[in-house]
């Protein structure tokens, strides 16, 4: 499932603010938040598309950057961060 660029942080062990300033600092996001380069790293990252009414103003749109499964340890590499291990579940050993 593709996580918002709020839940890789989490995952990455930093905050939302400073995964979005390393990224742009390595040129994987433009201005906009959203991929700089989406062909290279579709593997990766992708684009969101969001639409909704609004009874005023009409038809509201949005784009957000969405980090795909195997983009949380490419992102670690990318970003030199320490990738937390994956959190076993607690289940109880059946004896």
């Amino acid at each position: 499932m593709d996580r918002t660029l709020a839940q890789a942080a989490k995952e990455l062990g930093i905050t939302r603010p400073k995964l979005i300033e390393l990224m742009f600092e390595k040129q994987l996001l433009d201005e906009h938040n959203l991929p700089r380069f989406p062909n290279r790293d579709r593997l990766y990252l992708r684009e969101k598309e969001g639409s909704w009414y609004h009874p005023t103003v009409g038809m509201q749109y949005s784009k957000s950057t969405r980090v795909r499964p195997d983009g949380i340890q490419w992102l670690a590499d990318q970003l030199d961060l320490q990738h937390p291990p994956a959190a076993k579940g607690s289940r109880d050993d059946a004896a």
